[in-house]
This record gives structure tokens, sequence and C-alpha cells, in this order.
């Protein structure tokens, strides 16, 4: 990606997050954005359609960085081959590097979107791992799986971040006794 184009994408996202960690989704505006970024209305909309394809663009730049690593990792001391259960725990530990974005996201109309985005993620990082349980639909596992981390996040994240990154990931795979055919 052009230099230039990173350079106001990051702009952007920066303006986003800042202005996501005072107030309501719902209560930003493009304009606001855009402003907070110092760039013109017209840059703005030749990266993103609306605020959601930018709140989408941020989900999938994050969910991209964990799941489909590209080599270049160099946060938090995880590799680009690390196991499933590394990578939760990587991602858990960007959620607390952004702790006031992920709650600001979390506790508006936002939260949905995102966590619909990190669903899809995260169910495909899980089918990645070629799981199965006699007797169970594989969908149902996905799903459950799923479902269970996003409610640990949102109940972290109700808690203000009490637990480590590394704490809650050891909860969730002692929860869930089948998920150490997630681990090896």
């Amino acid at each position: 990606m052009d230099r230039r184009i990173q350079k106001t994408r990051k702009a952007i996202f920066n303006a986003f997050d800042a202005l996501i960690a005072k107030r309501d989704y719902s209560k930003i505006s493009v304009q606001d954005i855009i402003d907070e970024a110092n760039i013109g209305r017209s840059t703005f909309y030749e990266h993103f359609e609306t605020k959601d394809y930018l709140l989408r663009a941020k989900c999938t730049d994050l969910f991209e960085h964990i799941f489909i690593p590209d080599g270049t990792e160099k946060t938090h001391g995880f590799s680009v081959n690390s196991s499933f259960r590394e990578k939760i725990t990587h991602i858990l530990f960007h959620f607390l590097d952004d702790k006031k974005v992920i709650k600001g996201i979390l506790s508006s109309e936002s939260g949905q979107i995102f966590l619909q985005y990190f669903r899809v993620y995260l169910s495909e990082a899980i089918q990645k791992e070629d799981i199965h349980l006699n007797g169970i639909p594989d969908e149902f596992l996905i799903n459950h799986i799923s479902g269970s981390f996003i409610e640990m996040v949102t109940w972290w994240v109700n808690r203000n971040f009490k637990e480590t990154p590394s704490e809650l990931a050891h909860c969730f795979f002692k929860v869930l006794p089948f998920t150490n055919l997630l681990t090896e």
C-alpha cells in the first residue's frame, strides 16, 4: 500500500479512536472524524463510504493482524505461526492496549457491528483448526466457541479489564474442556 494512503488511513483511524474513546458511536459524525483527522471530506470518502465502513476496516485490520498474519508480527512477542491459544491471547492483549477504544466501541450500537465482524473472523479461525467432536455438528461447535469467547470479552470489558489477557485466555480454555483440541 502506498505510504500516503497508509498515512491518511492511520490519521483517520487515530481520529476515530480518539472520538470513540470520548463519545458514543452514534454521536460521531463523518465531519467529526474529518475535523479530528485534519483531512478533506473527499479524502475521507476516497477511503471509506461511511463511518460504518471505517469501523469495519478497523475491525478487519485488527483481526487480520491476528488471524491472517503476513509475517511482520512485531507486537506482544507472538510469532506469525502462533497456536490458536496464542492467537486468542494475542487479540486480548490488543484489546487491552486499546481499552478506551474497545470500551467505547462496545458500549454503544457500534458494539454489535464490531462483534459481528469479530464473530466472522473468530469463526473462520476456529474452522481452520479443523476440530470435531463426535455427535456434535461442526457449525454448532464453532458457534459455541466463538459465542463463548465474545461473551467473555464483553464480560471482561464490563469489568474494566481486571484480568490480564493471559489469565483470561487461561480461564477460557479451562472452562471449555474440549478446547484442548485447539491447543495442540
